[in-house]
C-alpha cells in the first residue's frame, strides 16, 4: 500500500471528521447498551457498552494524533511529526488488547459465578440495531482510513468490527436463552474475547512494523523505477530506499546509471528534472541521487561486464548486479551486488572475491554488498 494520499484530499480533515462520527455513534450506543444491560442483568451487554466507550476514546486519540502529526517541521524535528500517528495507532491497539483481556476476565467470573440474565424484546431489538450500526461504522472508518492511509483510523474501524461481532454473539446468546433457557453468554464471551485479544496483538505488531521500518510497497517502488528509467539518459536505477516519516511523508534515495561522458551540469539538470517528476506523480521526495558511471568507449569493458554479470548471477542468493565500472588500463574493476537474506553478507562477499580474483588475477576488484530493501525475488 502506498503511503501517499491523492493531493486533493485534506487528510487531517478526513481523519477528524471520521473520528467525530465514531465518537458520537459510540457514545450513543454506550448509553443505550448500559441501560439495557442494567435492566436485563446482562454482564455481556454492559461489557459491550464499555467497549463502545473505549472506541470513543480511540477516536479521541486518533484526533489528537492527527493534530499533532500535522504540526509543521521545526528546528528540533526538521522532518515533521508524522510518525506520531504510528504511536497513536499503538495506543489504540493497546486499548483493543485491554478490552479483550477485560472481557475474558469478566466472562470467566460469570462462568464461575453465573447469574441468570433477563432479556426483554426491546433489549434484543436495541442490541440488533447496535450490531447493524457497528458493522456500518466499522466499514466506514476502515474505508476512510485506507483512503488517507491512516493506521489509527484502520485500527479504530477494526475495533468497531470486533465490537459488532461481540454484540452479535450477545444477541445470539440472548435468543438461545429465550428459546431454550440455556445461558451460553459467558462461554461465548470468552471465545470472542480471545479473538479480540488476537486482533489487538496483530494490530500492535503491524504498527510496530511501521515504527521499525518495513519493505516499501512494491507498487510504489516499481512506479518510481519506471519513471526514472523512462528517461533516455538513464541506463538503470538501483538501490532505491524509501524513508518513511509518517503515513504521507516518504523520502527516497537512489543510484542512477549514467554515461561516463556526462558533465556535472548535465547530471544536475537531469536529477532536478527527475526529482520534480517523481514528486509530482508519486508524492515521494527524492532527496538523494547517487551516480554509477557506465562505460561507453570500450568494447572490452562491455565484454567484461557481461562476463562478470553471468558469474555473479549464477548464485541463487545474488539478486541483482549493477554499478559495474572497469578501467582496463589501470586494471581496476568495481560493481555492486544485491544479496538476499538467505546468505550472510560476509559469506557472499568472500565467495565472490575468491571467484573474481581467480578469474581476473590482474585486476584490483572492489565489490559493494547492497541490502535487499526493495528488490524482491
Amino acid at each position: 500500500m502506498s503511503n501517499n494520499p491523492a493531493p486533493d484530499i485534506n487528510r487531517e480533515k478526513v481523519i477528524i471528521h471520521t473520528s467525530v462520527v465514531g465518537i458520537l455513534t459510540n457514545v450513543f450506543l454506550a448509553a443505550f447498551k448500559t441501560a439495557v444491560g442494567m435492566l436485563s442483568n446482562s454482564i455481556a451487554v454492559v461489557l459491550d457498552a464499555v467497549n463502545n466507550l473505549s472506541d470513543a476514546m480511540s477516536s479521541i486519540i486518533t484526533i489528537v494524533g492527527a493534530k499533532l502529526s500535522a504540526k509543521l517541521p521545526d528546528k528540533k524535528h526538521p522532518l515533521g511529526y508524522g510518525r506520531i500517528e504510528y504511536l497513536t495507532a499503538m495506543i489504540i491497539s493497546g486499548i483493543v488488547l485491554f478490552a479483550g483481556l477485560t472481557s475474558a476476565v469478566e466472562s470467566v467470573k460469570k462462568i464461575i459465578h453465573p447469574e441468570k440474565p433477563d432479556y426483554s424484546l426491546l433489549s434484543l431489538l436495541i442490541i440488533a440495531v447496535a450490531v447493524v450500526i457497528k458493522v456500518f461504522l466499522g466499514g466506514y472508518v476502515i474505508a476512510r482510513g485506507k483512503k488517507v492511509y491512516s493506521a489509527s483510523l484502520i485500527a479504530s474501524g477494526t475495533d468497531a468490527m470486533n465490537d459488532a461481532i461481540l454484540s452479535g454473539s450477545v444477541l445470539a446468546c440472548a435468543v438461545i436463552f429465550k428459546l431454550t433457557g440455556l445461558s451460553l453468554e459467558p462461554f461465548v464471551g470468552l471465545v470472542i474475547s480471545v479473538f479480540i485479544i488476537k486482533s489487538g496483538i496483530e494490530m500492535m505488531r503491524e504498527t510496530l512494523d511501521h515504527i521499525l521500518g518495513v519493505r516499501a510497497d512494491k507498487t510504489l517502488t516499481d512506479k518510481i523505477i519506471v519513471i526514472l528509467v523512462s528517461d533516455p539518459q538513464v541506463y538503470g536505477a538501483y538501490d532505491l530506499i524509501l524513508h518513511n516519516y509518517g503515513p504521507d511523508r516518504n523520502l527516497a534515495s537512489v543510484h542512477l546509471e549514467l554515461a561516463d561522458t556526462m558533465t556535472v551540469r548535465e547530471v544536475d539538470q537531469l536529477t532536478r528534472k527527475l526529482e520534480a517528476r517523481v514528486y509530482r506523480e508519486t508524492g515521494v521526495i527524492l532527496t538523494s541521487v547517487g551516480v554509477y558511471a557506465l562505460n561507453t568507449g570500450s568494447g572490452e569493458a562491455a565484454r567484461l561486464q557481461n562476463e562478470v554479470r553471468s558469474r555473479v548471477l549464477a548464485h541463487d542468493w545474488a539478486m541483482q548486479f549493477h554499478g559495474f565500472y572497469v578501467d582496463t588500463d589501470k586494471k581496476e574493476m568495481r560493481f555492486d551486488v544485491v544479496m538476499s537474506f538467505d546468505i550472510l553478507p560476509k559469506e557472499g562477499l568472500d565467495t565472490l572475491y575468491e571467484e573474481m580474483r581467480r578469474a581476473y588475477p590482474d585486476y584490483r576488484i572492489t565489490i559493494t554488498p547492497d541490502v535487499d530493501v526493495t528488490v524482491t525475488e
